[in-house]
């Protein structure tokens, strides 16, 4: 058995063909679509990177007990278990966060990795002196933004580029072992996140004029630009998921060449999507969860079934994507797993999941069932009590202050944690702009949520999935708190929200 996952970061499912777009080129995309299982109701958990990359090593939501960070020693790890059970495991990746102090633990939990340099304001080549910036670019000049511009000389050239290299690792992988047996191989690039880098041909395919300054790194706001810098930037975008559609087509040919279909998995998965100027947001971090940052692209081909060209309704999530992968190779699931094994649903649409939850540490906690999205905001205007449980301090890109140290406890041990107590640090949210109020959407009849749902029956049932859902991963207590819901028993309608906060969040969208 063999298998091979290749995952993009921040792909947005309404920009490729496969889901309905018309006007972006992705004819691979479509070509994989017409060659695996789609799945139309498949959505991210915890956000964004790293706690996602956490989901699918462990299997479990990440988000209710910690922010972004390493896995921890008490996780279990789907590549390390494949690795103990036989199973070869290569990581060819250019994801740069996996060698940042928030995400250090998760390439060691495979044989081998190999890592290609130069995303985003990766600290990859030196210039004491200022690189060349356009004048226009003055927020350019300090930390990522001036790293990119140092990075970018160097990758003038598109097999310079990062992602031509992860595929490429990845394909010599394929070449070099394409007749053994028992292999995993995760394909993992950075791009289509920001900045939208690429090279003139992908440009050309989207030709528009422009005549306003460089602009292909949102930042994570409101969208205060003009008509025509949204479109650019939506242009600009574009371009890079063409250039992912490319390097997708060449893991389709690579198939086709070995007849791989016959005996090796494909999952093709991203961590999250996407705000392109929708709902009046930039990007993913500081905005409600709307649908085109948290409901993903998802194919699978599983050569036991042999589904091929079929599309699947059925709800299923990241946590899913290690039970997936360690059934297929036949390995018992730990008890610690909250997804589950998709064999059946890519087969026959057999549903997994009553409800999937999706959030950011302190933010919203939010749960679907595929119909409605319930976005539950705090009940406290403070968005207290909130804390870390973790063994690892670290945020993305470095470790607690020693100030947020200062007043550490230790945590009873949660189901998950193999016994251990855990630090239990005083948390905070990932933006104080984030307009955490309490929304109810009805996907059916308004797929693009532009109008806040008042329904107290529907808000009830909601609730009262969420809260399940939440015991289920044996939340912190806080949490409960923080929600304004029961620590136990059932949800009532005195619990409710929407209505409550239904004049801020009209105010906030």
């Amino acid at each position: 058995m063999k298998a091979i996952m290749v995952m993009f970061d921040t792909l947005n499912r309404r920009m490729l063909s496969a889901y309905g777009c018309e006007w972006t080129h992705t004819p691979n995309f479509q070509r994989l679509a017409e060659r695996t299982v789609v799945f139309d109701n498949s959505y991210a958990g915890s956000m964004p990177c790293m706690p996602a990359r956490r989901e699918i090593h462990t299997g479990r939501y990440n988000f209710l007990h910690r922010s972004w960070g390493p896995l921890e020693p008490f996780d279990v790890s789907m590549p390390e278990i494949l690795k103990d059970n036989g199973i070869y495991t290569h990581l060819a990746t250019d994801h740069y966060h996996y060698w940042e102090d928030g995400g250090a633990t998760y390439h060691t939990r495979y044989n081998t990795w190999e890592f290609f340099r130069g995303q985003e304001g990766d600290p990859w080549k030196a210039s004491v002196k200022d690189p060349s910036i356009p004048p226009m670019l003055e927020n350019h000049t300090k930390g990522l933004r001036r790293q990119d511009w140092v990075n970018r000389p160097y990758l003038n050239r598109e097999e310079k580029q990062p992602q031509p290299q992860t595929f490429q690792n990845g394909i010599e992988f394929i070449r070099n072992n394409h007749q053994e047996d028992n292999w995993f191989l995760h394909i993992e690039t950075f791009d289509p996140h920001e900045p939208y880098f690429t090279q003139q041909h992908y440009k050309d395919l989207y030709p528009h004029d422009y005549n306003s300054p460089h602009f292909d790194w949102p930042d994570y706001k409101r969208v205060d630009e003009s008509p025509e810098e949204i479109e650019h930037v939506r242009f600009e975008y574009a371009a890079l998921v063409s250039m992912c559609d490319h390097y997708i087509g060449k893991i389709i040919d690579i198939m086709d060449e070995y007849n791989l279909w016959e005996d090796t998995m494909l999952i093709v998965n991203t961590d999250h999507g996407f705000l392109l100027g929708e709902h009046d947001w930039w990007a993913k971090c500081v905005n409600p969860f709307y649908d085109e940052v948290i409901h993903t692209p998802l194919f699978i081909w599983d050569p036991r079934s042999k589904a091929i060209g079929k599309r699947r309704s059925s709800l299923v999530a990241t946590i899913d994507l290690a039970p997936t992968l360690l059934e297929y190779f036949g390995i018992t699931l730990p008890a610690s797993m909250q997804g589950k094994p998709l064999k059946e649903t890519v087969q026959h649409d057999q549903p997994v999941h009553e409800g999937v939850l999706f959030g950011i540490h302190g933010g919203h906690v939010n749960v679907t069932d595929g119909r409605y999205v319930y976005m539950r905001g705090p009940k406290q205007p403070n968005n207290a009590p909130l804390f870390e449980y973790t063994h690892m301090p670290t945020h993305m890109r470095g470790r607690f202050s020693v100030d947020e140290l200062q007043d550490i406890s230790l945590a009873e041990p949660f189901d998950f944690t193999q016994g251990c107590r855990t630090m239990r640090i005083p948390g905070r949210v990932w933006s104080e702009y984030a307009p955490y109020k309490t929304m109810l959407f009805d996907l059916l009849n308004d797929p693009h949520q532009e109008t806040l749902l008042l329904d107290d029956e529907v808000e009830l049932r909601m609730a009262q999935l969420m809260f399940d859902l939440m015991r289920e991963s044996d939340a912190p207590a806080e949490q409960y708190e923080r929600l304004g819901l029961p620590l136990e028993g059932e949800v009532t309608r005195e619990h409710l929200l929407a209505r409550e906060q239904y004049e801020e969040a009209l105010k906030v969208r």
